[in-house]
């Protein structure tokens, strides 16, 4: 398959068992979702009868008092006591393993194509932090500064002239997920991170 750069007179040979496979929904929503889970914190956590400070001494004895048992003032019934059911840390991360993974992202990218949410463009070269040249070298290749522009790796030129950018996200190839690229408008890729992207999802 041939890919077309934004600034047209030249082309990028790709995989067509990348970039031509078919849209596997029920993997792409498992992937997405694995990813989400696992970036919740689950460190919610309240004390037990156990875990409340006190109530190591019975308040009063078993009988004669006319009051009703106890054992603990620490009791989930009592003011001050433990929580009945209480919530501890948990891990809400899924498996997936590495081939459903490079499957569903390899579905994603494919997808991108076929919607032409995905653009192939130069890198941007940078002599200094700018807005304004990194604007000036996307307009000069037709191309909108706003989506995702996936770059081989994010240098300090690059990452602090797209700060004050609103609408555009940097990023290295390697931090790619399955989340940023579904919710990306455009996602704009340089030719190395191209031929890092094939490579890794090979």
């Amino acid at each position: 398959m041939e890919l077309n750069l934004a600034t047209g007179g030249k082309s990028v040979s790709v995989s067509d068992e990348i970039f031509a496979r078919p849209f596997n929904k029920d993997l792409v929503h498992q992937i997405v979702t694995a990813y989400l889970a696992g970036s919740r914190a689950g460190t919610k956590a309240q004390k037990n009868r156990a875990a409340v400070r006190g109530g190591g001494k019975k308040p009063w004895r078993q009988k004669g008092t006319g009051r009703a048992r106890a054992g603990t003032i620490r009791s989930p019934i009592w003011a001050g006591g433990g929580v009945t059911f209480a919530a501890v840390p948990r891990d809400y991360s899924q498996k997936v393993n590495r081939k459903m993974y490079r499957a569903g992202m390899r579905a994603i990218v494919s997808e991108l194509l076929r919607q032409d949410r995905l653009v192939v463009i130069e890198a941007p070269a940078l002599e200094a932090r700018s807005t304004k040249a990194l604007i000036k070298a996307l307009d000069d290749q037709n191309c909108a500064p706003r989506g995702l522009m996936v770059v081989g790796e994010v240098d300090d030129k690059l990452g602090y002239s797209a700060n004050n950018i609103v609408g555009l996200d940097v990023v290295g190839v390697s931090a790619l997920d399955p989340v940023v690229l579904v919710g990306a408008e455009k996602v704009l890729i340089t030719e190395e991170a191209l031929r890092a992207l094939e490579g890794w999802l090979q």
